[in-house]
């Protein structure tokens, strides 16, 4: 406040005049930024709670139910069925990069994928 008189004060306003003129603005802005920083927080805490469930046991457990049956029927694939399952569906890699590693063409790795997603199915359905 003492800065602002200092660096404007030409001496036709009254220095007490102006130095409760300057504090009533400094309230002000305070007082906006606040509401503002208030809104923003009100605002963030309503986007976290959107769209997230509450944790439920249950659901925890019947999740991990079902990825102990993922991992132990993607343990009973062939390996080669399996690396190249895993390759595709779950690193993304394309067929035709698969193919080449393997020495094989586009529709044996589509193949492979096939037989494990049947194998997959097959095996997710009777743990259910």
């Amino acid at each position: 406040m003492f800065v602002r008189i200092f660096r404007s004060s030409d001496g036709t306003v009254p220095a007490d005049v102006y130095v409760f003129q300057i504090a009533a603005n400094l309230l002000t802005d305070r007082s906006r930024r606040a509401r503002v920083r208030n809104r923003f927080r009100d605002q963030m805490l309503l986007d976290l709670d959107r769209d997230i469930e509450p944790i439920d046991p249950h659901r925890i457990a019947a999740s991990r139910e079902r990825m102990r049956a993922f991992t132990s029927a993607v343990s009973e694939l062939p390996d080669r069925t399996r690396t190249i399952f895993i390759l595709y569906k779950l690193e993304n890699m394309s067929q035709e990069t698969i193919g080449r590693t393997y020495g094989i063409s586009a529709s044996a790795v589509k193949q492979h994928v096939a037989k494990a997603m049947a194998v997959m199915i097959s095996k997710m359905r009777d743990a259910s």
